[in-house]
């Protein structure tokens, strides 16, 4: 399978590689930081109004005074649906001064 080159992209083809079925829906989980707790309540909030369908969980990172936003879409994982997703996320993260911080898929 050809993926484009970028890290979306070699990401994709190391999951083909080990044997994933990329062309099932999947949980695909995006990772979000922030510097401040009620940033990333504010952005658990705004998810859980404005998408309910995306899970999130909310929790303290191994670096101190860093909180995690992890949100949880069932997708199938093609190359475009995850940049299409991740520009989302952005969009929304930037609002509560927060940082996004890869993807990946719950095994």
């Amino acid at each position: 399978m050809n993926y484009p080159d970028d890290e979306t992209g070699q990401v994709l083809a190391e999951m083909y590689q080990a044997g994933i079925d990329l062309s099932q829906s999947h949980d695909v989980v995006f990772f979000h930081l922030f510097e401040k707790e009620n940033q990333a309540h504010a952005m658990v909030e705004h998810i859980k109004e404005h998408l309910p369908e995306i899970t999130c969980n909310l929790h303290p990172d191994q670096t101190p005074n860093v909180w995690d936003v992890d949100c949880t879409v069932v997708m199938t994982p093609t190359h475009e649906a995850i940049v299409e997703q991740e520009e989302v996320f952005e969009k929304i993260v930037s609002q509560f001064t927060g940082y996004t911080d890869g993807w990946g898929i719950e095994a």
